[in-house]
């Protein structure tokens, strides 16, 4: 056929069909992966993107979008972006049903539900093995009750991790070196413990703090390693640390009461089922980075000192006032809960 015989009208119509023809096969392609159903859930979390908490979130859209076939996702809002920045409001948020998911500490939910604080008492625990009786025994199960009682639903314990303190001044090796510190804390028992170590504790957004530290607002924070100060540079504006271990913060994902009851009962346990994996993930990843934390942070250039065992039992006196006024807060039941089962693990075999 020669050119001349060829319609260009006739090309240009084929063309318009075949374009067509694409578009609708897209549109169904389209349509039949993603479920006329599904489904998009808010989680907020305290920390930014770069951190363990946003990892643990992740892996729990992961595994939700896997179990669920598509059907459900879960949109991630890091730094506390849908409260403005205030890491205390979200567990409000998901209680009332504002919001349906939550990765947050126990610290942070203080404010609304006072027992939390428990987990985080100055030298409550020694080591990983006390934090894992306790979230994983009856202790986890009663601060579960306690929270569902404020329309949150625990679905799993993951870690923020022990607390370790930094500062710009001068190495901390003994109580009286915190003294006159200013020092930026999370919460309302942290106020207390820092008063008792005679620092002047400044209550701070963790949106704020970078800078706080880079302008010299406040001298020192404490933040576990694995999960906050590496992942957030924080030995970019802070030149000493001291791993004290003084305090214990867990996280926890968390769903809306509300949310929740919405579900049938297979919904629930895949819902729960990702929840577990995920926090499994976090805790793993969190206490991997936390190991190799300290050198890491020395190759920064960070002066550590690791002080004794005689030292930290200073440490753990002068914080005894501050645990003493915590523990009638939160209960004394509660925290002879938390510490029969502590010393209950601690004990060897028979």
């Amino acid at each position: 056929m020669r050119p001349a015989d060829i319609d260009p009208g006739g090309i240009n119509v084929t063309f318009k069909h075949l374009a067509a023809a694409a578009a609708l096969i897209a549109a169904f392609a389209t349509t039949t992966m993603t479920p006329v159903n599904a489904e998009t859930f808010r989680l907020s979390h305290n920390t930014n993107d770069t951190t363990t908490w946003q990892k643990g979130a992740e892996k729990f859209n992961e595994l939700l979008k896997e179990q669920s076939g598509g059907e459900m996702d879960v949109r991630i809002f890091p730094n506390a972006q849908l409260t403005g920045g205030d890491q205390m409001k979200q567990a409000e948020m998901v209680g009332r049903g504002a919001l349906d998911f939550v990765v947050t500490s126990a610290i942070n939910v203080t404010p609304l539900v006072p027992e939390m604080a428990v987990f985080s008492l100055p030298y409550l625990y020694n080591d990983y093995d006390d934090v894992d009786a306790t979230t994983a025994g009856k202790p986890g199960e009663r601060m579960t009750e306690i929270l569902a009682k404020k329309g949150i639903v625990v679905l799993a314990w993951g870690e923020n991790g022990f607390r370790e303190v930094t500062n710009n001044v001068h190495p901390i090796k003994t109580p009286a070196d915190m003294k006159g510190l200013k020092m930026r804390v999370a919460g309302p028992m942290y106020i207390d413990v820092m008063n008792a170590l005679g620092a002047n504790p400044q209550q701070m957004q963790w949106t704020e703090t970078f800078s706080a530290l880079q302008q010299g607002v406040v001298d020192g924070q404490e933040n576990p390693i694995g999960a906050v100060i590496i992942p957030q540079r924080v030995y970019e504006v802070q030149k000493y640390i001291t791993p004290w271990h003084y305090s214990y913060d867990p996280i926890f994902i968390g769903v809306s009461q509300k949310r929740w009851d919405s579900w049938d009962d297979k919904t629930k346990a895949m819902v729960k089922s990702a929840a577990e994996e995920a926090m499994t993930y976090q805790k793993k990843i969190t206490r991997e980075d936390t190991a190799k934390g300290i050198d890491f942070l020395k190759e920064k250039g960070m002066e550590v000192y690791e002080p004794s065992a005689e030292e930290i039992d200073a440490f753990r006196k002068a914080t005894k006032p501050a645990f003493d006024t915590w523990a009638e807060k939160v209960g004394p039941d509660l925290v002879a809960l938390f510490q029969d089962t502590i010393s209950a693990g601690s004990k060897p075999a028979n």
